[in-house]
C-alpha cells in the first residue's frame, strides 16, 4: 500500500501496522478523493509508542505535516481509535529520507496544481518555482465530514409562518422556549399529532432558528438515521456515524415511530440520546402518537421520550384554515 518494506525508519510493530492498514482503508471512505490522495495516501506508518497508544507517522514535508496535524488530525484519530478499540494519539514527523523518495514519485506542487485546475492538465514545467503555487486556502478542500442532510431543511418553515391557534399554542411556545435556551428548556421536547398538522414545520422552525444562532443543527427523518446506521455497519465507519449524530448541538428527529421494531436502530438511538443528554445537547422529536402508544418501541426509549415536555398539535379550526389558505394564496 503506502508502506515501503525497505524503509529503515519502520519499527517492528506488526500489530500496530495492521491496525493502521485497516484504518487507512476506512479513511478512503471518509474523505473526498483529492483530499485523500494529496494528504493521507502519502502518510507512512513508522512505529507505535506507549503500548500502542501513540502512533508516529511520517509526513513528506512540513506542509503535509501541518495539514495533517491541524486540519485532518481529528478525523484520522477518530477512525484509528475506532479500529484499535481504545483512544490513540498521533504524531506526524517529517523525515527527509521518505520525503525525497515521495517527491520523486510525485512532487507535492503537482498534486496541488491538480486540485487547483479544473482540467487534468499539469504544469508544463516540472521545476516550476514554489512561488507559482496558489495559496493553500484556494487549493485545499475542506475534508468531507459525513454528509449532514442540511438540504432537507426548508427555509420557508419558520415560526412567523406557523399559524398559531389554541390547538397548537402550547407546542408553538414550547418550541420557541427551546430555541431561547437549547438543552435547558424542555429537553427532550416531544411533539406528536396526526398527518399534516404542522409537526415537521415546527421542528424545522426550531432547526432554522437554532442554526441562525450559530449552533450545529441536524434535522433528519428517522429513516435517514436507520439508513446511515446500516451504511456505517456495512462500511465499518461507526466512529464517523457516531460523530455525526453525537457531535451536534441540536438533534431533531421526525417520524420517530418508524424506528419501532428495528432493534439495532433503537439500540444506537438509545446511546445517541444518552450521549447528547449527558452534555446538555437539545433533542427534539416528532411522532404521530404519544410515546406511551409507541408499543413497539423499547420501554427505555419511551421512558426517555417522556422525560421532558410532551405536547400535541391538534387540527386547525375553521378560521385558522382560512388564514392558512390566504397566506398560501398571497405567497403564490
Amino acid at each position: 500500500m503506502n508502506v515501503k518494506d525497505n524503509a529503515p525508519l519502520l519499527d517492528e510493530t506488526p500489530d500496530a501496522q495492521n491496525l493502521w492498514n485497516i484504518a487507512y482503508n476506512q479513511l478512503q471512505l471518509q474523505f473526498d478523493r483529492p483530499t485523500f490522495d494529496t494528504w493521507i495516501k502519502r502518510v507512512t506508518f513508522i512505529r507505535a509508542e506507549n503500548d500502542g497508544k501513540l502512533y508516529v507517522m511520517s509526513a513528506k514535508n512540513t506542509i503535509m505535516r501541518d495539514m495533517l496535524q491541524h486540519r485532518l488530525y481529528r478525523n484520522i484519530r477518530r477512525v484509528l481509535s475506532d479500529v484499535c478499540g481504545y483512544d490513540v494519539e498521533l504524531r506526524f514527523e517529517v523525515h527527509a529520507e521518505l520525503a525525497q523518495e515521495a517527491d520523486e514519485e510525485m512532487p507535492l506542487f503537482r498534486l496541488l496544481a491538480q486540485q487547483a485546475q479544473p482540467s487534468p492538465a499539469l504544469p508544463s514545467e516540472i521545476g516550476e518555482p514554489a512561488t507559482a503555487i496558489p495559496p493553500l486556502h484556494q487549493v485545499i478542500g475542506r475534508p468531507q465530514k459525513p454528509n449532514l442532510p442540511e438540504s432537507e431543511l426548508n427555509s420557508r418553515y419558520r415560526f412567523e409562518r406557523f399559524i398559531v391557534t389554541s390547538n397548537n399554542r402550547i407546542a408553538y411556545e414550547a418550541a420557541q422556549a427551546v430555541v431561547e435556551a437549547p438543552g435547558r428548556n424542555y429537553n427532550p421536547f416531544f411533539v406528536y399529532g396526526g398527518v399534516g398538522l404542522g409537526k415537521t414545520h415546527l421542528l424545522q422552525a426550531v432547526a432554522n432558528a437554532c442554526a441562525e444562532k450559530g449552533l450545529q443543527v441536524l434535522y433528519i427523518p428517522s429513516e435517514v438515521f436507520t439508513n446511515d446506521l446500516i451504511a456505517s455497519i456495512r462500511n465499518k465507519t461507526t466512529a464517523m456515524f457516531r460523530e455525526k449524530y453525537r457531535g451536534v448541538d441540536v438533534l431533531l428527529v421526525d417520524d420517530v415511530q418508524f424506528i419501532a421494531g428495528k432493534d439495532s436502530t433503537q439500540e444506537e438511538f438509545f446511546h445517541t440520546f444518552n450521549a447528547l443528554m449527558t452534555f446538555n445537547k437539545q433533542i427534539v422529536i416528532a411522532s404521530d402518537r404519544h410515546p406511551s402508544e409507541l408499543t413497539l418501541l423499547e420501554d427505555r426509549l419511551r421512558s426517555r421520550f417522556q422525560g421532558g415536555l410532551v405536547t400535541d398539535v391538534q387540527p386547525l379550526d375553521y378560521e385558522a384554515r382560512i388564514a392558512l389558505l390566504q397566506m398560501w394564496a398571497q405567497e403564490r
